[in-house]
């Protein structure tokens, strides 16, 4: 369900999508080149680096941007392709896994970005989207209120959660401005992008799968009793790049903030069993915890390129698993759920089934020869 702004010409539309090399950056230019030409008549693309897909759609325009150079190097080389954008959409995103360092990387990315496309776009820019996500709440800090709500007081994050940085800046810019804003923040997001990822959750978990799978090695739990037993919510990215669209493009949306996730939750002792179906596996619901996957995954590329010899795939995809990360996600001892309640009662209505987005997932990692194509579930 996409609405548009009344009264606009369609064919004014004009996307700027950054960080297209990511998962939510790819599915927004996945979403956008299967919208007609007379809402969008033009796509711009960016990333840092060099594009992992080629997309054939004659609208697109690529340029490769590094946002974390100076304003004024940016605006030189954005002005010929960007000077009619509408609708700019901020997908970048620098991770590491020291979390006190993402301030100092991702506040300059997005200042210099913010800057640049409203010097650029001028008084063509009609909204601006900035893609956060659940850290905005301080989940990836220690426990917060959950659900998460958008309507949360902001909490003493000592000056390590760049997100607030990022809103702030967007909102008091656009005061001085005629252009609206949108933020959007999703939790864990599932979907594919044909390489590295900073954050790769479903690509990571069929890799320990499909390793265990070829071994015969019993699947453990990578994480601790409290998220074994605790519900947990995931955001597709299709998803995603439907309620970006929509929120950036309708008038009762404008200024906003959403939080985005699928709209059903599951727990991982039940759901771990049907992502294994997809492979064939029995998956039972009783498995040890505490499986460190950093530390199982240090011998076991070898493996990977053997699976890779027998069945396909990318043998380069270990190096892209983000298992830091996924011990993270496993050890925390609060509630990360978030709350789509605004987004209900401001009129959206799309809803996912997690087990089913993750084997879309899969199913698009697979068309990118990333995985192999191995016994698939008949839910597919």
């Amino acid at each position: 369900m996409t609405q548009h702004i009344k009264g606009l010409s369609a064919a004014g539309k004009v996307a700027f999508v950054t960080g297209v090399n990511g998962i939510s950056g790819n599915a927004m230019v996945e979403y956008l080149i299967r919208q007609p030409e007379r809402e969008w008549s033009k796509i711009v693309i960016s990333s840092r680096s060099s594009l992992k897909v080629k997309w054939q759609d004659h609208r697109i325009e690529f340029l490769a941007l590094d946002f974390l150079r100076p304003v004024e190097e940016l605006i030189q080389s954005m002005k010929q392709s960007c000077s009619d954008v509408t609708h700019a959409y901020f997908m970048s995103y620098v991770h590491v896994d020291d979390f006190t360092k993402l301030a100092g990387l991702n506040v300059p990315l997005f200042s210099n970005f913010l800057h640049s496309i409203d010097q650029v776009s001028g008084q063509n820019l009609q909204r601006v989207s900035l893609q956060t996500g659940g850290k905005h709440y301080g989940c990836h800090l220690g426990p917060c209120p959950a659900p998460m709500h958008e309507s949360h007081p902001r909490y003493n994050d000592q000056g390590q959660n760049f997100y607030f940085n990022q809103q702030d800046e967007l909102v008091a810019l656009s005061k001085q401005r005629s252009w609206g804003w949108n933020v959007i923040r999703p939790n864990a997001v599932i979907g594919c992008t044909p390489g590295r990822n900073g954050m790769s959750e479903a690509l990571t978990m069929a890799l320990y799968l499909l390793v265990c799978r070829e071994t015969g090695e019993q699947v453990k739990f990578p994480g601790g009793a409290f998220i074994y037993d605790s519900p947990d919510d995931n955001s597709d990215s299709q998803g995603l790049s439907e309620i970006t669209a929509w929120s950036s493009t309708a008038l009762h949306t404008k200024n906003e903030a959403f939080n985005y996730v699928n709209g059903d939750t599951f727990v991982w002792r039940y759901f771990l069993p049907e992502i294994g179906k997809y492979y064939g596996m029995d998956i039972g619901t009783n498995l040890e915890l505490n499986l460190n996957l950093a530390e199982w995954a240090k011998d076991k590329e070898p493996i990977w390129q053997k699976i890779c010899d027998k069945y396909g795939g990318d043998r380069e995809a270990f190096s892209w698993a983000t298992w830091y990360l996924m011990d993270w996600l496993g050890q925390r001892t609060w509630c990360t759920l978030a709350s789509m309640t605004k987004a209900r009662e401001f009129g959206w209505t799309r809803h996912d089934d997690t087990v089913q987005s993750w084997y879309r997932t899969f199913k698009s990692l697979e068309n990118e020869g990333i995985l192999p194509r191995i016994g698939h579930s008949n839910s597919v």
